[in-house]
């Protein structure tokens, strides 16, 4: 049966770069995904002054085009808390999409708007009805929380990863597109920082696990698993 994903996010590319490879192949297996990301006021970013809507135009039509919805709230960077108020509100979106499984970013991070928005998203995740009054708000069946890279993540030991050696063209066309846009100017592949990163930690995650390219994941509750 075709299931629900919700991968969070704080920026609009924590998820296409920490686990564009999942969130394709769940899609080619016709699985519903959606893509929450917290900041949605990129007026306060240098590299999109004057293009800020563009680039949520942009990001929602290239997550469109591979089968994705992408949604944003209106937080701006280092302008939202861990309070009750963006609890419930992530709450509503986890009530409202129901999702079997959820990704989100993991807890310790070198970037402040990564650490508070996995604070938020945890609580949402786990106590959506709580939070919303909602009797048949449900906490996901799986939860993970993903890498997204050596110059944020700190710490992150996974448990389960995934090939996404079939997704590896994929994986650099959405990402990089993104680049560009915000750059403003054509991909080169060769010269994409992004992309070289993300090429790094998938050839790590893979050689871990013996596959060409690897997404890495960690379980937020330990679940059983069939070994036969």
């Amino acid at each position: 049966m075709p299931k629900t994903l919700l991968a969070l996010g704080a920026h609009y590319d924590d998820c296409p770069f920490g686990i564009p490879g999942i969130l394709l192949k769940a899609v080619r297996a016709h699985h519903r995904v959606v893509i929450l990301s917290l900041i949605g006021d990129y007026t306060n970013w240098p590299p999109v002054k004057g293009r800020e809507q563009s680039l949520l135009d942009k990001t929602i039509q290239m997550a469109a085009d591979r089968g994705i919805e992408m949604r944003f709230l209106k937080h701006a960077s280092m302008g939202f808390e861990d309070t009750l108020e963006i609890k419930r509100e992530v709450a509503q979106v986890v009530a409202e999409i129901q999702p079997d499984t959820a990704f989100m970013l993991w807890r310790h991070d070198r970037h402040p708007d990564h650490e508070t928005a996995s604070a938020i998203c945890h609580a949402a995740l786990f106590q959506p009805a709580r939070l919303t009054g909602k009797d048949n708000a449900r906490t996901p069946s799986q939860v993970f929380w993903y890498d997204n890279g050596p110059g944020h993540t700190i710490d992150f030991t996974p448990d389960t990863y995934v090939d996404v050696s079939e997704e590896w063209n994929g994986i650099q066309e959405w990402l990089g597109g993104l680049m560009a846009h915000v750059r403003n100017k054509p991909l080169d592949p060769a010269k994409d920082a992004a992309i070289e990163a993300k090429t790094t930690l998938a050839r790590y995650r893979g050689a871990a696990c013996g596959v060409q390219y690897a997404e890495a994941l960690r379980s937020v509750r330990p679940l059983p698993r069939d070994l036969f």
